[in-house]
């Protein structure tokens, strides 16, 4: 018997008429003829409501707590869904993480996947089980504790049940209709793509497109899942949403897939930074052990040992990073004149698998911000991707005159 899994976001699941909504779905899958593995999220709003909790409760909590605390809102829903199901005569029963199990190493509240043995729920859709309704978001560590993949681990735990039971494809209901050129809310334009490749999509996840976390996506990728992203809201249509495939299965493509953003970003800048072999590293050495999350790097020219180092990261980590350079350079191992933070920036991105055999690109796309009086403070490219870091204050004209650019309302 073939293996569906199917994931449920927290929008998806939030009410019980969603529940039974979303059951009506796992229903026709059955009578398709599928053994099926829901993946299910807490309600929404609950996750946040418990981590609030927490927080109250004890400002400098236990991790250890933390997760059993706020692993729960994902056990409402499975046990929910699964009375649905048992009320339309389908054969169901929840799991808890550690009840399949799934199995984690111990980084509480950040955990990562190590294995999922699939003989629990084997025997069980042997004996006679068609759903298996699992809580998203958690495993068991190591030492018998329960513990939580980070927010968005639902997706994550999605793909993985869809590796290691080998099904025949992960769908991923949310209360999008599927992967978009860019931003619906920014150009009107924008159009919902029916296949889009692993290294788009990821590229695309990592750049601030919020339909899909980016570790879900690298693990498709990596195991060779096939992942369709679409509307819990939307009528059922075999055909709806977007797939997320190889790039063999897909016969023509787009130079340019779509347009991504990040709009709260910093810039910051040492300047006039002793130019020596080792000085990269004890720049961000220091950033990365502070938490850092650097993205773009630019070194400037050396003029007389000495040059300025450029690079982008979240606004909200400005102060962190800060800090850590000023304790580099109280340490010795940094010395630089200023640091200079520009918190009102944002990132655009444009991405495509076609860039590997098309020219023109970048010529393309900096016209385009040009033709728009759009300043360019910082480039980075990779093989399929060009971002730049601009004034956010023209982040969605930089955005809109992208997507017109590049016709991406034509279809491949």
């Amino acid at each position: 018997m073939s293996v569906l899994v199917m994931k449920f976001g927290g929008t998806s699941v939030g009410t019980t008429d969603r529940i039974k909504r979303a059951a009506k779905r796992v229903g026709r899958e059955v009578a398709n003829g599928h053994d099926v593995i829901v993946i299910v999220s807490a309600m929404s709003g609950k996750t946040n409501e418990l981590v609030g909790w927490v927080d109250e409760t004890s400002p400098l909590y236990d991790a250890r707590e933390y997760d059993a605390v706020v692993s729960s809102g994902e056990n409402v829903t499975a046990g929910l869904m699964a009375l649905t199901l048992q009320e339309m005569d389908i054969p169901a029963r929840s799991w808890q993480g550690w009840q399949v199990p799934l199995k984690t190493n111990g980084a509480h509240g950040a955990a990562r996947i190590e294995s999922i043995p699939t003989a629990n729920l084997d025997a069980r859709f042997a004996d006679g089980m068609k759903v298996a309704v699992v809580a998203g978001f958690q495993g068991i560590s190591p030492e018998g504790r329960i513990t939580t993949l980070g927010r968005g681990g639902s997706d994550t735990t999605a793909v993985a049940f869809a590796a290691a039971f080998g099904a025949m494809r992960c769908d991923i209901y949310t209360d999008v209709d599927g992967v978009y050129t860019t931003d619906p809310r920014i150009t009107s334009k924008a159009r919902k793509l029916d296949r889009i490749a692993f290294e788009e999509m990821l590229e695309l996840a990592s750049l601030g497109a919020k339909v899909l976390q980016t570790r879900s996506v690298e693990l498709a990728m990596r195991y060779k899942v096939k992942l369709r992203v679409l509307s819990s809201f939307d009528e059922y249509d075999e055909t709806a949403g977007t797939l997320v495939c190889g790039e063999d299965e897909i016969m023509e493509n787009n130079v340019v897939a779509g347009v991504a953003y990040s709009r709260d970003e910093a810039k910051m800048t040492l300047i006039s930074v002793a130019d020596r072999p080792g000085i990269a590293a004890a720049i961000f050495g220091p950033l990365a052990e502070a938490g850092v999350n650097v993205d773009m790097i630019v070194q400037n020219i050396s003029e007389e040992g000495r040059t300025d180092m450029t690079f982008s990261c979240p606004v909200d980590q400005v102060k962190r990073a800060a800090k850590a350079m000023e304790d580099a350079k109280q340490r010795g191992e940094i010395n630089y004149h200023d640091l200079v933070a520009d918190t009102e920036v944002s990132k655009v991105s444009v991405v495509g698998i076609g860039m590997r055999s098309h020219a023109g690109v970048a010529a393309r796309m900096f016209k385009a911000l040009r033709d728009e009086n759009v300043n360019i403070k910082v480039i980075t490219t990779s093989e399929i991707k060009i971002s730049v870091l601009i004034d956010r204050k023209y982040m969605e004209l930089a955005v809109q005159a992208l997507h017109d650019a590049f016709e991406l309302e034509k279809a491949r």
